[in-house]
């Protein structure tokens, strides 16, 4: 196409299909959690998401391979990638801001110190420390004890370290021209992304049946579950991500000077990986 063109997609029903089952798996979830029920319509919700990602996928896929992308379709990407990644920033940044609210003003204020110390009217005897074992109200168990963050956590964030790592070598080969060797690591990559996902639900299983850790389990189990759940919900995602550029590789997609498919993933995984970092300092070691 010539260069002062610009591609305009066929009226695509994926989107709309793609908000209602994301809107049916977010009801799933608040039904789950709330009523203890919804199940069903949280799976039909998740499985929804994954077909439309899929399927958008090889639409988007087809086009790029059918040439029909221009440097002006290249930058649109660039800036939707951007400002998604930025949308991703602000929703982790409003979950550690309500970590940090709770940590810094909230409990001390509990205990009796602050400007809002005349809280601690609500429970004289409350002790205010964090992590919270012991809720101020008795109607609310803590957590026995807390996971220590230098064994199963550490280990998955030296896992999503490597992952950076591996991914990078990746993406440079790619640029270089060695498609076997992005290829190879770009499947290391993959694998150490299922191990976390892996080793997240060990540890997610350990918290609830061994240390009392649930969503139950006053301030201190919800704000865990909340932060390192979806965050574990962007790290299944960026390995399905991931694993769909890994066939495109084995199938001879991407040109060594124009792959932002390939590309984008790797700023989102980066971003995911930040995101743990994070996590692994704030909710695990602090």
């Amino acid at each position: 196409m010539s260069s002062g063109s610009y591609y305009v997609p066929a009226t695509s029903r994926w989107p709309i299909l793609g908000s209602l089952a994301l809107g049916a798996m977010m009801v799933g979830i608040g039904l789950k959690l709330v009523f203890d029920t919804g199940a069903p319509l949280l799976i039909i919700g998740l499985l929804g998401v994954i077909s439309v990602m899929g399927l958008w996928f090889r639409d988007v896929i087809h086009e790029s391979m059918g040439g029909l992308y221009d440097t002006q379709m290249d930058r649109s990407f660039r800036w939707g990638m951007g400002w998604f990644i930025f949308s991703e920033v602000m929703f982790f940044a409003a979950f550690f801001g309500a970590l940090f609210y709770i940590r810094t003003f909230t409990i001390p204020w509990l205990g009796g110190e602050g400007a809002k110390g005349v809280s601690a009217l609500l429970w004289p005897g409350f002790v205010p420390q964090w992590p919270l074992l012991n809720p101020p109200d008795a109607a609310v168990s803590g957590p026995t004890s807390v996971l220590s963050p230098w064994q199963l956590p550490l280990v998955n964030t030296l896992i999503l370290v490597t992952s950076s790592i591996t991914l990078t070598v990746a993406h440079e080969a790619l640029k270089l021209g060695y498609r076997q060797t992005c290829r190879n690591w770009l499947a290391g990559t993959v694998m150490l992304g299922l191990c976390f996902i892996v080793i997240q639900g060990v540890e997610y299983y350990e918290a609830y049946h061994h240390y009392g850790i649930t969503l139950e389990a006053g301030i201190f189990g919800a704000t865990f579950f909340i932060l390192t759940g979806f965050h574990g919900i962007h790290v299944i995602i960026g390995t399905l991500i991931l694993a769909s550029m890994l066939v495109r590789i084995i199938k001879g997609h991407f040109a060594n000077d124009h792959h932002f498919g390939f590309e984008a993933s790797c700023w989102y995984w980066h971003f995911v990986d930040v995101v743990w970092v994070g996590l692994f300092i704030f909710v695990y070691v602090f």
